[in-house]
């Protein structure tokens, strides 16, 4: 075995490792992705409370309104979660570019991630204090389609580290482990912390952006952007330093 194959394979073995360890709420990995799901609040709070009910984090329920919308239910939009969906699918394209360059440097990949996500959303803040926003308004529209793009390039990304029960963005599974295993249903409970803190997570998240919703639009989207950076300046030095421990 050459000594890069040996260094490779013992990378490889502690990023499995670390990906294990972040079953736990007190993992920095686990940390980190609590943060961005509190942020997914804040984001769909803009794009349903602001953007004309779209959705530009949670695209199963952007699926739904669609349908409504094509059956002429509500009178909900069809363009919208179209734009949604079409920025989405582009930002976890570009998230799966970055995965196939950088899919065995762990820190380097969240790096990546976290600096788009935080540079659309910061974009999107600025948008929103200087022109005036409404549903339908080609204003909206790039809103929608910054703030799906992020969305997407994150879910790329913490779809390749594969936290269990932290998707960051979806919910259902989270919340169907939570009870099909817990204590009263005949489980172990295991998971249950991580479980109920993803929730919490983003109940605060979208609490927070339904209150600042109110006072300004740009609000909540400078708040995710600051959440973003701060996860960006908080996880990923740690997650370097494992990293050059690993192949030390």
């Amino acid at each position: 075995m050459s000594e890069s194959t040996g260094a490779g394979e013992a990378t490889a073995a502690s990023q499995a490792a670390f990906r294990e360890g972040a079953t736990s709420v007190r993992h920095p990995l686990a940390r980190a992705l609590l943060v961005l799901t509190a942020t997914t609040g804040l984001v769909d709070a803009v794009s349903y409370l602001g953007l004309g009910h779209v959705f530009t984090a949670n695209m199963t329920g952007n699926i739904v309104l669609l349908g409504f919308g094509i059956a002429g239910s509500g009178g909900l939009p069809v363009l919208a979660p179209l734009v949604s969906l079409g920025a989405f699918l582009a930002g976890a394209a570009a998230g799966g570019v970055f995965i196939g360059r950088l899919a065995d440097r762990h820190p380097a990949l969240v790096a990546r991630a976290l600096a788009c996500e935080t540079a659309l959303l910061a974009v999107a803040a600025v948008v929103a204090a200087a022109a005036t926003v409404a549903p339908g308004t080609a204003a909206a529209y790039v809103l929608i389609v910054l703030m799906a793009c992020a969305m997407g390039i994150r879910n790329a990304t913490v779809r390749r580290i594969a936290v269990p029960d932290l998707t960051t963005t979806v919910l259902t599974m989270t919340l169907t482990g939570l009870a099909a295993e817990s204590r009263i249903a005949g489980g172990s409970g295991k998971g249950s912390a991580r479980r109920t803190a993803a929730v919490l997570a983003m109940l605060a998240g979208a609490i927070a952006g339904g209150l600042l919703v109110k006072s300004a639009l740009f609000l909540p989207l400078v708040l995710a952007a600051l959440l973003a950076l701060a996860t960006w300046l908080g996880y990923v030095p740690a997650a370097r330093r494992r990293e050059r421990e690993a192949r030390a």
